[in-house]
């Protein structure tokens, strides 16, 4: 009895004491909770996550605003479809005093060929650099064959794509340039076959081609593509930009068609964007970049990667804060709203296929509605004669590009940076060029700021990417894109707008003066050249990159092979 009493008991105390503990424990936690919520800063604190309120109606049930774009964006401050600064600057590669006609400095029995590699612009910056390849070695140069065994199978050859009659007329006084190798006792001869290295200077073509040309008399150079130095003797300079923006026209049944497009995206719009899009399967799973799709992304793209048997795995996640890689559709489109173009801007979009079709283009026509293409500007009878030949379809694209109010890429490809290159030599029009290093941060955080914020972020890393004169100082990037030495300033036409800045401005010098639209390069310079170099390190493993879009036909540019897949050692720099 003593015993169940005693059990009794201890059970009663035992049922008081657990609502004790439970209250004591309640008490301790939410005196805990209460500590580190007042020493927690405010989420106005940290911009990147603070959230603006509306008003819902409900003064008592706000609710967060989500990042939304839109429609139209005040950007009266800033000019968005030109560069204020332009006409300070003009191209100009006329040869100087010094630099001898071609029928004093060509040696006979020199001869040089070229076998031009990839799609149609990295053929193109071949072609360029062939011209001033034989002037330094004083050789007569042949027309140079194009790449027709890689996985574009173009079998257009040099006169179905260019002009060979103005190729050589308008070169006859810089390098002598005949059609095809005369015979040799009657014969045809084959010409000795070599191959250069990537970006081989003057000195280069001396001490390793001269030698055979003059023991062979006929040299081949093939896979020639970026083989000439970036930086050169300045005549040498004017000469590549001679070739590439005077003489190296497309025929005229391109041009004809390409003047069709322009014309059909004016009458829609007076001023229009030209978007280069590179998406495509094979790009980017060469790429290792990561684009949101899941599992079945992953096993696509791994599939395709499998086929370079020597890549390394690659950190998705690295690669994009690298800016390493292309931006997606939506994204280039959320730049471009971010920058001041309107939901009503009409684009045209230059690509081959796009990976997931209008699955991933479905985002970028919401944010502009108004987006066209070859294909849906001119009929099928109209492009019957360039369907099939993915080089002469890329031309069109080219003339379309080249024509545009503003050209905006989502990578730094061969047809971007040819492009660039000719924009600014022509008028310096708006090129926008993404830095993806800083956009994609932005990208990955949008839904934690407000439109504004994105916005204001966007423009602030956006400068020196716009296509303005002098963003970078010369000899940074390929000298495709940025042909500094053939760049010239107008120093009267800057000095009479100094003179009328300081007589109804505030008296500051045009290279200070804030114009609309322009960069303040000064401020800019050391992140600016930084970007660039990192830029140039990419530029050195994807500049040969092709894609095997061939029916869509843009040039994105892969060094191609006569195997079925392609092979790493063509993708990568020598």
């Amino acid at each position: 009895m003593a015993l169940q009493r005693r059990r009794r008991s201890y059970h009663t105390r035992f049922r008081l004491l657990i609502p004790a503990i439970a209250l004591i424990s309640g008490v301790i936690l939410l005196s805990v909770l209460l500590f580190f919520s007042f020493l927690a800063p405010s989420p106005s604190h940290n911009r990147h996550l603070h959230r603006s309120l509306i008003d819902t109606g409900d003064a008592d049930a706000p609710k967060l605003l989500r990042f939304r774009v839109p429609d139209y964006v005040n950007v009266s401050s800033r000019n968005i479809w030109r560069s204020e600064m332009s006409e300070f600057y003009y191209g100009c590669s006329t040869a100087s005093d010094k630099f001898a006609k071609a029928d004093v400095v060509t040696r006979t029995n020199r001869y040089l060929l070229i076998a031009t590699s990839g799609g149609l612009n990295q053929q193109r910056t071949g072609i360029t650099d062939a011209v001033v390849a034989a002037r330094i070695l004083n050789a007569t140069l042949v027309v140079p064959t194009l790449d027709q065994k890689s996985f574009w199978k173009d079998s257009s050859n040099f006169s179905q794509i260019f002009n060979v009659d103005r190729f050589i007329s308008h070169l006859a006084k810089d390098v002598k340039i005949i059609r095809e190798l005369p015979k040799r006792r009657g014969r045809t001869w084959a010409p000795y076959t070599m191959r250069v290295p990537r970006k081989c200077s003057d000195r280069c073509y001396i001490s390793r081609v001269l030698p055979n040309i003059l023991k062979k008399r006929a040299v081949r150079l093939t896979k020639f593509d970026y083989r000439l130095a970036n930086k050169l003797d300045n005549d040498l300079q004017k000469l590549r930009c001679r070739v590439n923006y005077h003489a190296l026209y497309f025929t005229d049944p391109i041009i004809e068609m390409g003047k069709k497009l322009v014309n059909r995206m004016r009458m829609k719009g007076k001023l229009y964007i030209a978007l280069h899009l590179r998406f495509e399967p094979d790009m980017l799973a060469f790429s290792g970049c990561y684009y949101g799709g899941g599992d079945k992304e992953r096993k696509e793209l791994g599939k395709i990667r499998r086929r370079w048997k020597t890549l390394h795995n690659i950190n998705p996640d690295k690669g994009r804060r690298q800016g390493k890689c292309p931006l997606t559709p939506e994204e280039v489109g959320l730049m471009l709203r971010a920058l001041g173009y309107d939901k009503d801007v009409h684009i045209y979009v230059a690509s081959g296929e796009v990976y997931r079709g209008e699955e991933s283009l479905a985002p970028l026509k919401a944010l502009f509605p108004n987006c066209y293409s070859k294909d849906t500007m001119a009929s099928g009878k109209e492009l019957e004669p360039f369907s099939g030949f993915s080089s002469r379809m890329a031309a069109l694209d080219y003339i379309v590009c080249e024509e545009s109010n503003v050209f905006v890429t989502n990578n730094n490809g061969n047809m971007a940076k040819m492009l660039a290159g000719r924009r600014r030599y022509f008028g310096h029009k708006p090129t926008i060029r993404p830095n993806a290093k800083k956009l994609s941060k932005l990208f990955l955080n949008r839904d934690n700021m407000t439109w504004d914020e994105f916005s204001f972020e966007v423009r602030k890393h956006q400068k020196g990417f716009m296509g303005e004169p002098k963003e970078v100082r010369p000899g940074r990037g390929q000298f495709h894109e940025n042909p500094s030495a053939c760049i010239c300033e107008d120093s009267a036409v800057k000095a009479e707008a100094e003179l009328k800045l300081g007589k109804f401005g505030n008296g500051k010098s045009i290279p200070n003066a804030h114009v609309p639209g322009s960069v303040d390069v000064q401020n800019n310079s050391s992140e600016q050249e930084q970007e660039w170099s990192d830029q140039e390190e990419e530029d050195d493993d994807m500049s040969d990159f092709q894609t095997v879009s061939q029916l869509n036909g843009t040039s994105n540019d892969y060094d191609g092979s006569s195997s079925e897949e392609p092979e790493l050692e063509e993708l990568l720099s020598d």
